[in-house]
């Protein structure tokens, strides 16, 4: 079976100008902050797949109904302050938002994404894995809504259908049903209003009315990702103010002896009455380099006073803390998940996604690790991670000796160590500024939850959940085969959509593109 079908020069030329004018017009875009003047600012096109990529449909029915018993998973981590404390205490920026976290708030509102490759085993079975989960700044869902919403555009329109029907090798005829729709703005906008809607009316005297706190990074060339769920929000009627982490959050809030948090907007005047802020949605505040160096203080002390309101917070730093790799290391030992999740399908579904996880510690699971990390030829099938929020900084196979003789033992244990996922390769067509790509490549699923919860006060059972919306949307990321990191807005990538096959089909292209 060959994918995607032959197309001629002109067909292909084509299909590439409905692509940039897609983009151009739909906003799938970045900005290029150093081009921002006055009265101007240039911007370019994201990395996109021409064609949706071939994804088993089966694994992704597997990823969206596992995510409501991740969500449970990790609010539940989030209220165990004991065991968040006891497996994050030897970790520097774990410490760092550990001296910020006081006290919560009952209410807690996740919008979480569990990022998953296929891993394909010896026997030629391919299963879903776990790459990572995040629970703070979740991006790429806007920009993955937009390519699936043009594959299914250019799908209608009959731009995918090879140039020779007649052609020697039947290629698959990507068809609607192939394409699932995704709700990312719509699914995330739903969360944010149901806990503004918790919240309820100002409790403060001061204030006249609630609104939503965005807290952003300054110069931010993903605005695209972002924007549109800050217009979405006052569309129903929710006012939604954009604030920087550091120092604007300190001029602009204040926080009341009952703790309310109050928002002041600057383009008021002074005489105006504050808004109380019901939501906190925090799209900063994930980098260690933003609580160091100059201005670190500034950003500390903002933090902890979003921390210390009544707000909402989307996520909490005790939720923010359970997004680094240490945790999700911690949940793959023997017997953890069961302190979370009481069904043992619960327990079966969530580890069979996990992939073989070390802590390099003095622990004898640790020991283990090092050993396999330090040598050459046993290295090549591993990845060592830093315990951070997100992707990027890691060390691959075979360089891992080399980065461990250069690291003092001592901050050897702020790493872990992941066996790596060998994904299935595939065909695809990818265009970025770096130019157009034809060839072999995999593919990282997303999958976004939005969770709101309470926490109950039962050492059984620590949440309540209040609303936990069907997983819907997702993320879809795809790369040459021969690229390690995963970061579309980095330069390493295109956003994608799945084009769901049969399991068959899919291994059948897979066998294809290794003999290609």
């Amino acid at each position: 079976m060959e994918y995607p079908p032959p197309f001629s020069d002109s067909h292909l030329e084509n299909l590439v100008s409905e692509i940039k004018d897609w983009q151009i017009t739909h906003g799938s875009l970045l900005k290029l902050v150093n081009t921002d003047q006055d009265n101007t600012v240039l911007t370019h096109p994201v990395g996109a797949c021409l064609l949706a990529t071939l994804f088993p449909k089966e694994l992704f029915e597997q990823a969206l109904g596992l995510q409501k018993v991740y969500n449970k998973l990790y609010a539940q981590v989030a209220e165990d302050e004991e065991w968040l404390y006891d497996t994050l205490k030897d970790d520097e920026f774990a410490k760092t938002l550990w001296g910020i976290h006081e006290e919560v708030k009952k209410e807690g509102l996740g919008i979480f994404r569990s990022d998953y490759m296929l891993d394909a085993n010896p026997a030629g079975q391919v299963k879903l894995k776990q790459v990572e989960f995040n629970t703070i700044s979740c991006a790429g869902g806007i920009h993955s809504n937009l390519v699936s919403d043009m594959h299914r555009h250019l799908q209608r329109r009959g731009l995918y259908l090879p140039a020779e029907l007649s052609a020697p090798t039947p290629s698959i005829n990507i068809s609607a049903s192939h394409l699932p729709p995704s709700h990312t703005l719509s699914t995330i906008i739903s969360g944010l209003v149901s806990a503004h809607k918790l919240y309820g009316p100002p409790k403060s005297p001061a204030a006249e009315q609630t609104c939503i706190l965005f807290i952003v990074q300054p110069r931010n060339f993903n605005i695209a990702d972002e924007r549109p769920i800050d217009y979405a929000l006052w569309d129903q009627n929710i006012p939604t103010f954009r604030v920087e982490l550091s120092p604007a959050v300190l001029a602009q809030t204040s926080l009341t002896p009952t703790r309310e948090l109050l928002y002041h907007p600057p383009s008021r005047p002074v005489a105006a009455l504050p808004l109380e802020v019901s939501v906190v949605y925090f799209r900063a505040g994930f980098e260690a380099e933003e609580y160091s160096g100059p201005g670190g203080g500034d950003a500390r002390e903002a933090r902890a006073r979003l921390e210390l309101s009544r707000a909402v917070k989307c996520p909490s730093i005790l939720s923010h803390l359970t997004t680094f790799k240490k945790v999700q290391q911690a949940l793959a030992m023997p017997g953890v998940l069961q302190r979370f999740l009481s069904s043992s399908s619960e327990v079966v579904g969530i580890a069979n996604t996990f992939a073989r996880l070390y802590p390099m510690d003095a622990s004898t699971a640790g020991l283990e690790a090092r050993k396999l990390a330090m040598d050459g030829e046993a290295s090549m099938g591993y990845v060592l991670k830093p315990s951070l929020e997100g992707g990027g900084h890691n060390i691959y196979g075979s360089s891992i000796p080399a980065f461990l003789a250069c690291t003092p033992e001592e901050k050897w244990s702020r790493y872990i160590l992941m066996s790596k996922i060998v994904s299935p390769t595939v065909h695809n067509l990818l265009m970025s500024p770096q130019g157009l790509y034809n060839g072999p490549v995999i593919s990282e699923l997303g999958v976004f939850g939005v969770c709101l919860w309470r926490r109950s006060g039962e050492a059984e059972g620590r949440v309540e959940i209040i609303a936990d919306r069907e997983p819907c949307c997702w993320s879809f990321k795809t790369k040459s085969a021969g690229v390690d990191e995963m970061s579309v807005v980095k330069g390493y990538g295109c956003f994608d959509s799945p084009a769901l096959v049969d399991n068959d089909v899919f291994m059948a292209c897979c066998r294809d593109a290794e003999k290609s």
